[in-house]
């Protein structure tokens, strides 16, 4: 009674008053009277601004109200009437329009917004009021918080029952990346987020997300730098032309690439004159062909009348009359009309069931004021529970308000827009027509198609250098096999023979890892590969140290040996061969112990060494990625640093010692000045091609090439200089028996100290003819100095004395001093006469043979003293 005195707060409230006025109330509800009563909608319809929906869905939802207050089953005591503004789909009009609404009489008993930036103002505000909101045109997800919009309804589905649709399609036609372009309100933001969480799922990438405000250019231009391909679309029609009026400029469109938009556009939303562009018709029909639109079934596909015993069609036809022959396409929200035309008869069922629980309270819709929660409270549960076939299909809400419903998927194929299937996101069933179309010959890639492509090594050149190395080895087995034969030949053993042994095998290991070296990917499967990177390593590390330590030890005896000083040097001048095994013994240790270090601390493995993308020849959407497999460890640099400064200090060494002995000779190592030769050839190509491979490592066959080479050349260099003149000498000389053999053979030929004496006696030869002719020549000067003096004394005797000249005995020589006949050192001294001049001096040339050589056994003693005289 206490409530129904309240709906007459300026009557007297006396108890007898109260009695009366609630029988009449209860009469008056329990029968019909003769007017009905008027229950106030509150909607706002957009009849401008970025979705002018309002220019159809009010027209629809008028023909909704005329049927339902038509009808004597549906709220026979009561007329809906529709109070309406255009909101321009602006919150800022929205709000004022909401004031007015509210602060105007009469009260609303529900409120209908349209596009969702209004909706969220009017459904956050509307439960200050108590009011319930249906909304017949918002999409955004953000409206599906209850705890945020807990009275709110929408016959439009939330955007995001787009998502599931969009995946399934991505999945589909095997796309894994998309970018993203949308305009910065709140239901776009929300869809976005919803899309990224569901597209995460599925293991796809949003790999470029764009946002604008007013202008998309920027937007635009950075989807086009960052290669986008499959781009998904959020922005309202107004904005959408401008949208693709940019991709024209940016050349965005065609068969690489796939634009996915909302479907709740205009047909020809791109042929609208629109002046804040300033492409034509034509560039934007060409600008949109071949997108994809993904847009809830809003119109029933099936014959079948719902609440309003209407068809689908049957409201379309009507629907064209109330507008007067309007062109569809060119009136805004014409899709959503159905939507809106359910929305009323929703609205309308929800109130006719919660007449008789109203009244079983005392209560009537009348009574509704913004104070009462229960009336409210009946509506809610009353939508909630809605249940029907309408116009636009199955009308049924979920538990946060939204319609649930299928979606549709549409392409534009030749300006026009073709159902290519349907996506029943409830069930995750996908129906597909199989007439989508598109420019090229199918659906494109998602992204500009990578294709690795393995560089390797030249066959060619591989088999060029194998050849080489393959002759290499050859020679050395030659070399060795000759060393070997030969080991009791004097010459051969005074070479140190399992020195160059040593020397032979090395260079044949040497060789053979040019093998390895020219192994790549296109010979053994990657898990093998870094078998084949152990085995360079450990052939090129191990042949070094046996060729290049077996010569360097050879260097470095000489250089001890000979370098040292005279009283020191005949104590340490005895060969001990076994301290030269155990130099190179020591070398090779080293270099097998680091190698051992590092397989175990550091194992070589593959890497991958990508270079610049290249675009093949012709209009193909592919780029062809270069890849180059290494041999590498997680501290490659650091080890090859020691390896590197190790050897490159012992080839410094090699040299120093190689040029220091270049003019030492011994027998004990014959061969020591080829060895220098050698390591002069082996440290100057090591020390060059070190350094070049590591800078040509991204060029495999030029590394390959200057590594092979350089091998090649040192091998060769080294087992020509060491091996053929040993084989040349014992050819030519016949020197292949054995000492007793080639002693018997040839008898008194000299062996090398003979030689070298014998050269020795050659030159003290030249020397002393040098000295007779030199004596000789002052010899005939004082001769002739006598005879000039003989003259003058006989000129001036008298003539008298003249004949007594005759009888005069012959002159002699005085006596030698003894002083100038002591022989030289080294002579012995003479025993023949030292008084008188032998009279052999008369002739000096008598004391040198025909063949202008002196021996011992024909030169006079007293012809050596007149000569040192």
């Amino acid at each position: 009674m206490a409530t129904v005195c309240q709906c007459f707060p300026h009557s007297r409230s006396t108890p007898g008053f109260c009695v009366t006025l609630t029988l009449a109330v209860l009469l008056f509800c329990s029968y019909p009277a003769l007017s009905k009563k008027k229950l106030y909608i509150g909607a706002l319809f957009p009849m401008s601004g970025g979705w002018p929906g309002g220019q159809a869905c009010l027209p629809a939802a008028k023909m909704a109200l005329a049927l339902v207050n038509d009808r004597a089953d549906i709220l026979p005591d009561y007329e809906l009437e529709l109070i309406h503004y255009d909101s321009m789909c602006d919150p800022g009009e929205a709000t004022k329009l909401l004031y007015d609404l509210l602060y105007t009489e009469p009260i609303k008993i529900v409120l209908m917004p349209g596009c969702s930036s209004v909706s969220t103002l009017v459904a956050e505000a509307a439960r200050m009021w108590n009011l319930i909101v249906l909304s017949y045109g918002s999409s955004s997800p953000a409206l599906s918080n209850r705890q945020r919009f807990p009275t709110f309804f929408r016959t439009h589905p939330s955007a995001t029952l787009h998502n599931p649709t969009r995946v399934q399609l991505f999945q589909k036609w095997k796309w894994t990346k998309i970018a993203t372009i949308q305009q910065t309100t709140e239901v776009f933001t929300s869809t976005l987020d919803d899309l990224e969480e569901r597209v995460k799922e599925a293991g796809i990438e949003i790999s470029v997300r764009q946002s604008f405000l007013t202008d998309p250019a920027v937007a635009v231009k950075n989807l086009k730098r960052q290669d986008a391909r499959i781009i998904v679309g959020l922005f309202y029609e107004t904005e959408a032309r401008k949208v693709f009026c940019e991709v024209y400029k940016e050349k965005l469109y065609g068969k690489k690439y796939v634009w996915f938009l909302i479907g709740w556009y205009a047909d020809n939303w791109f042929k609208i004159n629109d002046p804040s562009i300033n492409c034509t018709v034509e560039q934007m029909t060409e600008a949109v062909e071949g997108h994809v639109t993904t847009e809830i079934v809003m119109l029933n596909p099936e014959t079948i009348r719902g609440a309003s015993n209407l068809t689908s069609q049957e409201f379309l036809d009507q629907l064209m009359s109330k507008l007067g022959g309007k062109n569809s396409e060119e009136t805004g929200g014409f899709q959503e009309a159905p939507l809106a035309y359910d929305a009323v008869w929703a609205l309308a069922l929800a109130l006719n069931k919660t007449v008789g629980p109203l009244k079983a309270k005392g209560r009537c819709l009348e009574d509704f004021n913004y104070n009462n929660r229960d009336i409210t409270a009946e509506i809610y549960r009353a939508l909630n529970t809605s249940s029907f076939e309408g116009v636009s299909g199955h009308v049924i809400f979920d538990a946060q308000g939204s319609r649930m419903a299928w979606t549709l998927i549409e392409q534009l194929q030749g300006g026009g827009y073709k159902k290519i299937g349907y996506y029943d996101s409830t069930k995750g069933n996908l129906s597909w027509y199989g007439n989508d179309k598109w420019i090229g010959s199918g659906p494109p890639a998602d992204q500009t198609m990578v294709i690795e492509e393995f560089r390797y090594l030249s066959q060619k050149l591989f088999v060029s250098m194998s050849v080489f190395s393959g002759l290499g080895i050859l020679l050395g087995i030659i070399c060795l096999t000759f060393n070997i034969y030969n080991s009791s030949v004097r010459y051969i053993q005074n070479s140190q023979p399992y020195l160059n042994n040593m020397t032979a095998v090395g260079c044949m290991m040497a060789l053979a890892a040019i093998f390895p070296l020219g192994v790549d990917g296109l010979h053994v499967h990657r898990k093998h590969f870094p078998v084949v990177c152990q085995l360079r390593f450990w052939l090129l590390g191990l042949g070094f140290s046996l060729a290049y330590g077996s010569m360097f030890t050879k260097i470095w005896w000489v250089h001890t040996v000979f370098t040292k000083k005279d009283e020191k040097k005949d104590k340490k001048k005895h060969l001990e061969p076994w301290k030269l095994y155990t130099t190179v013994g020591i070398l090779l240790g080293i270099d097998f112990l680091s190698l051992m270090i590092w397989q175990i601390v550091d194992p070589l493995h593959i890497t991958v060494e990508k270079f610049t993308r290249e675009a093949p020849k012709g209009d193909l959407d592919v780029l062809i990625q270069p890849i180059l497999e290494h041999c590498s460890s997680e501290k490659m640099n650091t080890w090859l640093g020691v390896v590197y400064g190790y050897k490159g200090l012992l080839l410094l060494l090699g040299i120093f010692l190689a040029y220091e002995t270049k003019s030492i000779s011994t027998e004990k190592i014959n061969d020591h000045r080829a060895v220098g030769m050698a390591i002069y050839n082996v440290a100057v190509l090591c020390l060059i091609t070190a350094p070049v491979t590591m800078i040509l490592s991204s060029q495999q066959d030029a590394s390959f090439a200057f590594a092979s080479l350089a091998i090649v050349f040192s091998v060769y260099i080294t087992l020509v200089v060491l091996f053929v003149p040993k084989m040349r000498r014992l050819i030519t000389r016949g020197e292949w028996q054995s000492d007793a053999q080639e002693a018997m053979k040839t008898g008194s030929s000299m062996n090398n100290n003979d030689e070298e004496k014998s050269r020795q006696l050659e030159r003290e030869n030249k020397e002393l003819q040098k000295i007779i002719q030199e004596k000789e020549e002052r010899v005939s000067e004082l001769r002739n100095q006598l005879s000039e003096r003989q003259a003058l004394r006989s000129r001036s005797r008298p003539s008298t004395v003249s004949n007594q000249n005759h009888n005069t005995p012959p002159l002699t020589t005085p006596p030698a001093d003894p002083r100038s006949l002591v022989p030289p050192p080294g002579y012995p001294t003479p025993t023949s006469d030292l008084h008188t001049v032998p009279a052999c001096f008369g002739n000096s040339s008598r004391l040198y043979q025909p063949d202008n050589k002196i021996s011992r056994n024909n030169c006079h003693t007293n012809r050596l003293q007149m000569l040192y005289q």
